[in-house]
């Protein structure tokens, strides 16, 4: 009769560990995408930001193409650089908790959980709509649309189209990336609850 309470108790310590042991991996997991996800959103954003290419048109005008000739790109890099930087929060906000061990704010873990999910969703909606957006633009730029007469440009700015189409790429990975990050955040919160009931929270002890 005192062996089974001997090993509940082994039992329920060994998931303790198993269980502390998968939170810092994913925890190191996470802080190592974010960290990805910042190098390539803030190399989209600078690529698109910085490019440029000068060129005669009618042998007599000079016309130089940057991203503020199309509204798409410039919501790219204003959407990327906000998405790098709330990223880089999230980075400092995780390593600051696991100093803190986890009391960096007053407020229920299932809050803060919730919060982490839904800003981490939203996220990645936007930057993969942004560049998206910016995709299609390019698009006709590069085949032209005689419907709407609108002309050919990547055959007169060659490079600068280039350089525009390995962002929107970077763009791409970042979101992806981002999608990882939202699948951690959803694991997260959602083992929280109870898989036999909907939304209701397991048991603390």
């Amino acid at each position: 009769m005192q062996v089974c309470p001997r090993i509940q108790s082994h039992l329920k310590k060994e998931i303790k560990k198993s269980s502390s042991s998968s939170g810092i991996l994913m925890a190191r997991a996470e802080a190592f995408l974010r960290l990805f996800s910042i190098l390539v959103l803030v190399f989209t954003a600078c690529l698109i930001g910085f490019s440029s290419q000068t060129t005669l048109i009618f042998s007599t005008i000079k016309k130089t193409a940057t991203f503020r000739d199309l509204g798409a790109l410039q919501v790219v890099v204003y959407v990327d650089s906000v998405a790098a930087g709330y990223n880089f929060l999230q980075l400092t906000k995780g390593f600051i908790s696991a100093k803190l061990k986890g009391k960096l704010v007053n407020l229920p873990y299932v809050t803060v959980s919730w919060v982490c999910f839904l800003l981490d969703q939203g996220a990645v909606y936007i930057v993969f709509a942004a560049n998206t957006a910016a995709f299609q633009g390019c698009i006709f730029a590069e085949t032209g649309e005689s419907s709407l007469q609108w002309m050919k440009v990547c055959n007169r700015f060659t490079r600068f189209c280039l350089q525009i189409g390995v962002a929107l790429l970077a763009g791409y990975l970042a979101s992806f990336l981002m999608a990882v990050l939202s699948s951690l955040s959803a694991f997260s919160l959602f083992r929280l609850y109870s898989p036999k009931q909907f939304l209701l929270l397991k048991p603390t002890n």
